[in-house]
């Protein structure tokens, strides 16, 4: 909860592009390649978020951005649960965290990946007038995606609040 909280404030406090270099930085530098295959496997899931909040024609929006910056900003603190320093452990508790945070941002990279196949598909537009037309469906589809992701985020929450409820009663 202390390493949850100190993440929350640095994404309170600090820029999200501070946070972002900070994550590429943990990439970078971490002995992610000496780690078990399923530590591998959540840590580059990473570079997803880091590659969602740069897009810009997706821009994310603030709640959501908000959260992504969270779960980096819990991935680069190198004084987290357990210190990423410690040999063979230190990103055991990482690769935990960043499944149960990614779990929370599902309906975000669920939004992103559709989007990104969407403009994919769109064609090369060569005069100004048709890119401005596209520029106004990419707007539009963004929207109509961030809705959905609000919706799927919310079925998700009242889903956890029931299960949640159950196994107290």
């Amino acid at each position: 909860r202390a390493a949850l909280a100190r993440a929350a404030q640095r994404v309170a406090c600090a820029d999200a592009l501070d946070i972002i270099c900070g994550a590429k930085h943990a990439l970078d530098t971490l002995p992610i390649a000496s780690a078990p295959g399923y530590v591998r496997e959540r840590i580059g899931a990473v570079q997803r978020l880091i590659v969602m909040l740069e897009d810009d024609a997706w821009a994310l929006p603030v709640p959501e951005r908000d959260q992504v910056l969270q779960v980096l900003a819990y991935f680069s603190d190198p004084d987290d649960l357990i210190p990423d320093d410690v040999e063979g452990v230190g990103l055991i508790d990482d690769a935990i965290m960043l499944e149960l945070l990614l779990r929370d941002i599902r309906p975000v990279l669920g939004a992103h990946e559709r989007f990104c196949r969407w403009r994919h598909a769109l064609p090369v537009a060569a005069d100004p007038q048709t890119r401005a037309r596209q520029a106004q469906r990419i707007a539009e589809q963004r929207q109509t995606l961030v809705l959905r992701m609000r919706a799927a985020a919310r079925r998700a929450q009242a889903h956890a609040d029931r299960q949640h409820g159950a196994a107290l009663r």
